[in-house]
């Protein structure tokens, strides 16, 4: 938090002194009650800026452990008034706070650590667990929740640290429903919408640029290092209600049948692992900063105006033709431009050539491989056969891996044409593309 931490003013301490001295299980409606009335006055009065926040100072005090909320055998989370009065004061006037998000590295081999960006990716003991999600504020806040951290540091965690801006009053941040524009189209699709917080799939299309397919010792099983099932994500902001923990249970375990120190079998469980190759431990090591600030600056050219991140990542989120689809979809949105299905946007010596082999010849090229120009080509016909009705077959494991080795290359390489090109549009740049991917043919 960014506001300079200051003892809070003598009326915001005694009228949460009066709430704390509420016997269990406290009054029928702690919103109308005198004491919550007095406090949400004094603070109206004092920072005009947070209009009205009934449900916000509702979840501020559970998550500060108002006693007459907590149950008897929880009331020793309860925080010190004072300290109460302090953090209620200090969430009231901060205009930014952190926000953590938890992704379990499902199925994923033994990983080194990794620092880049706003991202980490180790292993962490049950202890940090329990202090990177806060697990007595959860308690207050969930009475009864449990975060299972000894379970849960058995898997590898990739950990993204994001700075938001809390431009909302409190009321809008901890009940955003009451303050949403009922009259807008709720069924719409947001296009590029991702399934995780934006920060955590861009640190995802950040590792996902690593050849975990040739990697990978079991790709029959699956070409990824490691799956993320789900995002936990634990929010400072005082007025933001904590999400309920997930269960270990959601993440891949097998039995396992150990010899105790009486020669008794005991049976245990643990994480599943998809083996990956020796070579990837040191090879990781490159997923580094500069790689970090490398992939940044590239997203930031106009060759990266497309959602080329987009369908890279989707392919990785989902399973079966889907997937396939996305890493096709993810080189065409790399390298397409609206003039391949438009004669009428091209060049004259260009009207004849088909899409595929417009987007081929610029694989080509910005690889700098014809062979994989021949591979696109292939899988475009896989792809047609699927979209257009005609008769297919199943999409073999070795068009799926090759599917994503081509993606992935592909990125890659735009990566390091955006990084190379000093300047030029999109469009002036995948001409040029076009022109030398030509003269490979």
């Amino acid at each position: 938090m960014s506001v300079t931490d200051t003892q809070p003013p003598d009326a915001v301490k005694s009228a949460v002194a009066e709430l704390w001295g509420l016997p269990p299980p406290g009054p029928d409606n702690l919103f109308s009650s005198p004491e919550f009335v007095r406090l949400k006055e004094a603070l109206q009065s004092l920072y005009p800026e947070v209009g009205k926040p009934v449900f916000a100072l509702g979840t501020a005090l559970r998550s500060l452990g108002l006693p007459c909320g907590l149950p008897r055998n929880q009331q020793h989370l309860s925080l010190p008034p004072d300290e109460a009065a302090r953090r209620l004061d200090l969430g009231l006037r901060v205009r930014h706070a952190r926000r953590w998000h938890l992704a379990p590295l499902d199925l994923a081999d033994d990983l080194p650590s990794l620092r880049f960006g706003p991202a980490e990716l180790r292993r962490f003991s049950a202890d940090e667990l329990r202090t990177l999600v806060d697990a007595p504020g959860l308690a207050r806040a969930l009475p009864g929740a449990l975060f299972e951290a000894e379970r849960f540091a058995e898997f590898q965690w990739l950990v993204v640290e994001e700075d938001v801006s809390l431009d909302r009053p409190p009321e809008a941040r901890a009940v955003p429903v009451l303050f949403t524009d009922m009259g807008q189209d709720f069924r719409r699709i947001e296009p590029h919408k991702g399934r995780f917080p934006l920060a955590v799939e861009d640190a995802l299309f950040f590792l996902l640029l690593a050849p975990w397919e040739d990697w990978s010792r079991m790709p029959e099983v699956d070409w990824r290092g490691f799956r993320v099932p789900w995002v936990y994500t634990i929010d400072e902001d005082l007025f933001v209600r904590p999400q309920a923990p997930p269960s270990p249970e959601s993440l891949s375990w097998e039995p396992l049948a150990l010899t105790d120190a009486w020669g008794e079998i005991v049976e245990a469980e643990r994480p599943v692992v998809l083996p990956l190759e020796d070579q990837a431990e040191a090879s990781l090591s490159d997923w580094n900063e500069a790689a970090w600030e490398s992939v940044c600056r590239a997203r930031q050219s106009p060759l990266f105006q497309t959602p080329v991140a987009h369908f890279f990542a989707r392919a990785y989120l989902h399973d079966g033709v889907d997937e396939f689809l996305s890493h096709i979809t993810a080189i065409e949105a790399a390298v397409g431009v609206p003039a391949d299905h438009d004669r009428k946007l091209r060049a004259k010596p260009e009207k004849g050539l088909g899409a595929t082999k417009r987007i081929a010849a610029r694989v080509a090229a910005l690889t700098g491989t014809r062979s994989l120009a021949d591979q696109y080509e292939q899988l475009f016909r896989v792809r047609s056969a699927f979209l257009h009705g005609r008769s297919m077959g199943a999409i073999s494991t070795a068009e799926r891996v090759l599917a994503r080795n081509l993606a992935r290359q592909v990125v890659a390489a735009l990566i390091e044409q955006a990084n190379a090109t000093v300047s030029g549009s999109r469009e002036d740049q995948l001409a040029a593309l076009l022109d030398r991917g030509l003269q490979l043919s």
